[in-house]
């Protein structure tokens, strides 16, 4: 007994020599451990649980201590070593959730209701592992079998309890069988109560777990929940990491979006500190906490955002706000009370996701491309990626591309291809010949030197199966055309007996072009941001470029993957563009235009959706947790300010259920709760297929990442996004 209290207290006295005394106004001063210094604030960041296979390595060597009774050192100078954990056996354990409160008081005075009325342990735990800490569950547990959780649910339901959810945990028994670790050629045997310290050797050493890297040190330890690895780090470079992996640069490269991700990152990792206090660490590197991948996941444009935001958090009356945020909201976020049950947060309040300020820019062509299809195909798209690559003459009056391209024509729109592409190997000197399907085959073949494709590539018996309607082709004539056919450089409908007629400029031009985008992406890429008299300007990674447009200009707009001409465009900003540059100006520009919409969030892919589930599929999902028979409907029957479905009545044979809040979201299996739901019927009038059209991707509360973007395309800095999405808030910088 002695011992035990030794050994806890030895463990203490490591912790506040390592750990101890971090003010809170976070001083400049650093943590050490044997002269390894972090500067704080610190934050621990657990790396997984239940862990058997561990493999640590350090690019320029670590120190490994052991802390038990006493601490010693392993290793002076390791490079890497492998733990291996004691095979712990899962079992499970099922509580049935009854309801959901903010504050502890709330909860504790609903638990004391629920034990008075239905009895059994009824139990008040925080929640860690939703989308939101903070939120206090009351339990009801637990059952060893979801048969027996089942049955329970079904007594409660007939209660008068609808609202009430099951939940699996699994349970962690530990054998007595020890922690072995594997240091060289030599094998060690650690008890179980060690814990391991995993320190570079020196300022320059990088340590990784299992592959990825990580700033800061590791420890290694045994709790409840199995083996434990956690990365002690400052919270500044945890947040260079988290930073990317919420809010990709890569995808929203906007300086103030990343900004404002940084602050919300921050504000939240300070608030929640200790959330996972029982394991020995404060958050999860998952999204159940914020997404942290290490060093690999970090970018220079989010560091940067971190860095220029350094000590800067979100305040509500004085208090670190619950900074909770959601990919995209769909045009509006959610009060958090309607998401999450519980009292109202004055901060976390539903707002439009639009902005007063929005810009807007008018581009117009001045000579326009009337479409010409063949075989279904808009020709023009590959006529004016020509005319951008200056291989088809560009003018105030365009082409005929409907009349006959001449040989001689279609002899200098090849070279001009070859140039393009960077051919140089001489040779290419096709003698005077009328231009069919036949002859343009040839040509082709000799331009681009593709003898050896047909020889190869391209077998007998294709040929004769490409060409079985047209025996009048020359045998010298049949290969080279196979191949054109078969690379869909030709029209399908020339090989209806048509190979010998004229070819039009059309037809020639999507010939080159299939060429052209099989050898090359020649595109350039980034994001609108505003528009001037002649110009525009474009971004990427935060990267401003002026670009000047051509007087004739050949504007295209995409939409759901068809492109089609412009003559004008109304670009709100944050729209991807492509162009081709000629002559030092654009002569292509392609909006690829997300949904139309107004809202800031409109980039996101997610903005609208539509998910289809069989009445099987959804009802083996409902199963997991509501006892309700065989699936008849389901219906939304209460709805937020946003349009979200606050609850959710689903109808089965056995029984009802009632579920709510962001219960709805991961009983019904959607990217979000705000949706509506149209049916397919079956012969005998039963629902067959339920298909849910919806917006937004998230639980809805607080900043809405996209939308963020959205602002900062907009011209807004990162305070005032932070306060459009968090209601009455201070940004302030605490150190």
């Amino acid at each position: 007994m002695k011992s035990d209290k030794f050994k806890y207290l030895f463990i203490m006295f490591v912790a506040l020599f390592f750990f101890g005394g971090i003010p809170v106004e976070f001083g400049t001063e650093g943590a050490f451990f044997h002269g390894y210094m972090i500067p704080k604030p610190v934050i621990r960041v657990g790396l997984g649980t239940n862990l058997k296979d561990i493999h640590i390595r350090a690019s320029a060597g670590m120190k490994i201590y052991e802390v038990d009774t006493g601490y010693r050192l392993i290793a002076e100078d390791a490079d890497e070593v492998r733990v291996k954990g004691g095979g712990e056996k899962l079992t499970e354990k099922f509580d049935i959730l009854l309801a959901h409160a903010k504050e502890r008081e709330e909860a504790d005075q609903l638990a004391a209701g629920f034990a008075a009325k239905v009895g059994g342990a009824v139990s008040v735990v925080e929640d860690n592992d939703a989308e939101t800490a903070g939120i206090y569950e009351v339990r009801l547990g637990g059952f060893l079998t979801r048969g027996e959780a089942l049955a329970k649910v079904a007594e409660l339901n007939k209660a008068g309890l609808k609202d009430v959810w099951i939940d699996r945990e699994e349970v962690v028994a530990e054998p007595s069988r020890p922690i072995w670790m594997v240091l060289g050629n030599k094998l060690e045997s650690l008890s179980r109560e060690s814990e391991l310290f995993f320190i570079p050797a020196n300022p320059q050493s990088r340590l990784s777990l299992n592959g990825r890297g990580y700033r800061g040190f590791l420890t290694l330890a045994g709790t409840p929940m199995g083996i434990v690895v956690v990365n002690h780090l400052n919270l500044e470079d945890y947040l260079k990491s988290v930073v990317p992996g919420e809010l990709s640069p890569g995808q929203f490269g906007a300086l103030e979006a990343l900004k404002a991700q940084a602050v919300a990152a921050r504000t939240y990792a300070l608030k929640n500190l200790g959330a996972y206090r029982s394991l020995g660490f404060d958050l999860v590197s998952t999204p159940r906490s914020q997404l942290y991948l290490g060093l690999d996941a970090e970018q220079p444009l989010s560091t940067r955002a971190v860095e220029e935001t350094r000590g800067v958090v979100v305040r509500y009356k004085g208090e670190l706000i619950n900074a909770l945020y959601t990919s995209t909201c769909g045009g509006r976020t959610e009060d958090a009370e309607r998401v999450f049950s519980g009292r109202p947060v004055p901060y976390l309040k539903g707002v439009d996701c639009s902005y007063d300020k929005q810009p807007e820019w008018l581009l117009e062509a001045k000579t326009p491309l009337a479409p010409i299809y063949i075989d279904g195909r808009n020709a023009h798209v590959d006529v004016a990626l020509l005319i951008g690559l200056g291989i088809v003459p560009m003018g105030a009056t365009p082409l005929d591309f409907r009349a006959e391209a001449s040989f001689d024509e279609a002899v200098e729109w090849v070279r001009d291809t070859r140039r393009v592409l960077g051919i140089k190997e001489p040779g290419f000197a096709p003698g005077p010949a009328s231009l069919s399907f036949v002859s343009l085959a040839r040509l082709l073949v000799d331009a681009f030197a593709w003898k050896d494709r047909i020889d190869q590539l391209l077998l007998p018996g294709e040929v004769d199966f490409l060409l079985k309607d047209l025996p009048e082709v020359p045998g010298k004539e049949r290969g080279p055309l196979a191949l054109c056919f078969q690379s869909g450089l030709f029209p399908a409908s020339a090989r209806a007996g048509e190979v010998f007629r004229p070819v039009t400029r059309a037809e020639l031009a999507m010939a080159l072009a299939r060429v052209v985008k099989d050898y090359k992406d020649f595109f350039r890429t980034g994001t609108f941001l505003a528009a001037g008299k002649g110009t525009i300007e474009v971004g990427r990674d935060d990267e401003r470029k002026a670009l000047h447009l051509a007087n004739h200009v050949r504007l295209l707009r995409t939409i759901g993957g068809e492109t089609t001409f412009a003559i004008r465009l109304t670009l709100l900003g944050g729209e991807s563009v492509r162009w081709l540059e000629r002559d030092g100006q654009v002569a292509y520009l392609e909006v690829l235009f997300p949904t139309d919409s107004n809202t800031l969030d409109r980039s996101s892919r997610y903005n609208r959706w539509q998910v289809t589930k069989t009445r099987q599929e959804l009802e083996a999902r409902l199963a997991q947790n509501y006892p309700i028979g065989r699936l008849i409907d389901v219906s939304v029957k209460g709805r937020g300010g946003s349009g979200r479905a606050t609850e959710v009545l689903v109808t089965g044979t056995e029984r009802n259920a009632t579920v709510r809040g962001f219960q709805i979201r991961a009983a019904l299996g959607l990217r979000d709760t705000r949706f509506v739901i149209d049916r397919v019927y079956g012969e005998d009038g039963s629902v067959d297929q339920f298909i849910f059209s919806g917006r937004g991707w998230g639980h809805g509360v607080g900043l809405c990442q996209v939308g963020a973007y959205g602002m900062a395309v907009a011209g807004a800095k990162y305070p005032d996004i932070l306060k459009k999405y968090y209601t009455g808030v201070k940004v302030e910088k605490i150190y």
